[in-house]
């Protein structure tokens, strides 16, 4: 038992060393003209693997050659397109194969229904490595698989907007993909991390960057305007809104795919489809934190809050008896 405590010790050592490097370099072959590669950003929970599992089986049925890649830890992006299934993931898949000595094959990762193409990049688990060098490691993978020889018309990636370090952030800060497009709502919270992707893609803009901003998909949306707003604000149009439904909200639970011409919501997904496919990148103005809260009502976020600064008897509480002070007071003459 005493051996465990060094060996610990090492472990948690290692992962501080891992988080404070850098993002490693990865190859980035330019993509054909031919190729859209789009990434998405939203919220977690937002409904951005609703969104993306409807819009790619829309876009294959019109006749589009689609390949989704989930880049969420999660690995939930292509539930719904697999009817709740999950498919083995990239990084799983490469450290199996590896220690059997074997190479990853397109079979081992890439799955396929209603003429999509997807797979989940995944990474690693709770406490044991770095989502962020996940991604980085699974985009390593898919160099080596021949990722910029595939013959898609469209790549969509799905990538959480909460996060910030550099795995997350790669088909921004690197020029991986030509444009994003964030999945929102009319909550503060979404918007927020709206505004946070408005905020990086305009960062990267000023350093040289070609990654623009296509729209805005409003999700759940009740009708109260904020995430409309929002887009007007920093100047990018709103390519679908999809309302608060209990029929989408039920489908969606029982993993059913309702972008398809053979129900009641596809003229709604291929609408996002065209828009999605014509929308140019485009250049975001980010909101302030005020400017953010200024689309709520004060009553909804408090945006109308006055500071009130502390004072050192605050701050000492019981302890905040006089102190003798170290002036010196001298006499009237």
């Amino acid at each position: 038992m005493k051996d465990e405590v060094p060996n610990l010790k090492d472990y948690t050592d290692r992962l501080r060393d891992e988080a404070s490097e850098g993002p490693d370099e990865i190859p980035v072959t330019e993509a054909t003209s031919k190729t859209q590669i789009i990434a998405i950003y939203g919220k977690g929970g937002i409904g951005k693997s609703f969104t993306l599992a409807n819009l790619s089986h829309m876009m294959a049925e019109e006749g589009k050659r689609v390949l989704l890649i989930g880049c969420d830890p999660k690995s939930d992006t292509t539930s719904l397109l697999f009817g709740g299934k999950a498919c083995p993931t990239i990084i799983e898949t490469s450290t199996k194969k590896k220690l059997a000595g074997e190479e990853v094959k397109i079979g081992d990762v890439c799955f396929k229904r209603g003429g999509v193409f997807a797979m989940e990049l995944g990474g690693p688990e709770v406490g044991r490595g770095c989502g962020g060098r996940g991604i980085i490691h699974g985009f390593e993978l898919l160099e080596k698989l021949g990722f910029h020889d595939w013959d898609f018309d469209y790549v969509l990636l799905d990538f959480l907007g909460d996060v910030v370090c550099g795995g997350f952030g790669l088909p921004i800060a690197r020029d991986m993909a030509q444009k994003v497009i964030i999945v929102g709502s009319n909550d503060l919270q979404s918007l927020y991390v709206a505004n946070n992707v408005c905020s990086a893609v305009e960062y990267f803009r000023k350093l040289g960057g070609n990654v623009g901003v296509a729209g805005i998909v409003i999700n759940k949306d009740d009708g109260t305007g904020e995430a409309a707003a929002f887009a007007k604000a920093v100047d990018i149009p709103v390519l679908a809104s999809i309302p608060a439904d209990e029929d989408l909200r039920r489908k969606s639970a029982n993993y059913q795919i309702v972008g398809t011409k053979a129900g009641p919501w596809g003229e709604m997904f291929s609408g996002l489809a065209r828009n999605v496919a014509d929308a140019p990148p485009l250049r975001p103005a980010p909101l302030t934190q005020d400017g953010l809260l200024d689309l709520f009502s004060a009553s909804q976020t408090g945006a109308d809050f006055v500071l009130e600064p502390a004072t050192d008897e605050d701050m000492r509480g019981k302890n905040a008896a006089p102190r003798p002070s170290l002036e010196v007071i001298y006499d009237d003459a």
